[in-house]
């Protein structure tokens, strides 16, 4: 250094502004978007999950009734005990508001628009209607093998429902109401 020197100017040494935290990194974005998409998946697998054991257990449900009905070979008490069995998984698989209050023919109608076969209001599944106001020794003839067969391909077609709420629920007439 020069004795006689002026001192030189010198200013500070400045330093960068702070990082901001927004915007995020690229990175960021993409470690967001995989997690969503993660619990996407896993939300869609719980509810699928959730779908089979509701099948699986009506199905083992519907088995305990064919066992039970070979057993004893009631008709009355076989078709109260598919009438229960199908309004549980009614409202299990449909929104309560819709289900809970079905009876009669509009009840048959219901089972028959969520359906792959419509053979509950002129078909085999015509006595689910009339089933829980019956006695237990009531003589009724019904084709229990084919109703038994009917239930359990309703039972099959439910959980894969895609639009629950859009089932038509309006009454079935006949002639004989007319």
């Amino acid at each position: 250094m020069n004795p006689g020197s002026a001192p030189l100017p010198l200013r500070d040494i400045h330093l960068p502004e702070a990082i901001s935290w927004w915007p995020p990194a690229p990175g960021w974005w993409l470690l967001l978007f995989l997690v969503c998409l993660l619990g996407f998946i896993v939300w869609r697998l719980i509810r699928h999950r959730q779908k089979q054991h509701r099948l699986r257990a009506s199905l083992q449900a519907l088995a305990d009734i064919r066992t039970h009905y070979g057993e004893h070979e009631n008709n009355a008490v076989l078709l109260r005990e598919l009438s229960v069995l199908l309004r549980r998984a009614c409202i299990t698989f449909y929104p309560r508001a819709i289900t809970a209050s079905l009876t009669g023919q509009s009840w048959l109608a219901f089972l028959d628009a969520s359906s792959p076969h419509a053979e509950f209001v002129h078909g085999c599944g015509k006595p689910l209607a009339t089933a829980p106001y019956l006695p237990n020794n009531a003589d009724i003839e019904i084709d229990a093998t084919a109703l038994l067969d009917l239930c359990e391909t309703w039972l099959r077609a439910q959980p894969y429902q895609t639009a629950a709420t859009t089932v038509n629920t309006k009454p079935v007439t006949t002639g004989a109401e007319s």
